[in-house]
């Protein structure tokens, strides 16, 4: 049976913390990163996989820093960038 709306914040927010205090950590991350000269040599993919990341380590300092799908995520995006350089630079 599928959680209703508020019982599925309300679980994430066990999880995750409160979603307020999440955004300002995430915020200020993404702040610092995009103001940084390197910033606008990224292709999407790195920027959005970047920010993905800064996403999942704002969810784990403000929630359960021991849930492992958290760090899973990381290693998800990043693995995905890594694919397609490997693809680009494999096929030159």
């Amino acid at each position: 049976m599928a959680l209703g709306i508020h019982e599925m914040l309300e679980e994430r927010g066990k999880r995750y913390g409160s979603f307020v205090d999440h955004a300002e950590l995430t915020q200020e991350l993404k702040v610092v990163m995009s103001t940084k000269e390197g910033w606008k040599n990224l292709q999407s993919d790195q920027r959005e996989a970047l920010e993905m990341i800064a996403h999942k380590i704002g969810r784990i300092i403000n929630g359960d820093p021991n849930y492992i799908d958290s760090w899973q995520d990381i290693i998800g995006y990043a693995q995905l960038v890594k694919d397609r350089l490997d693809k680009e630079f494999h096929s030159l």
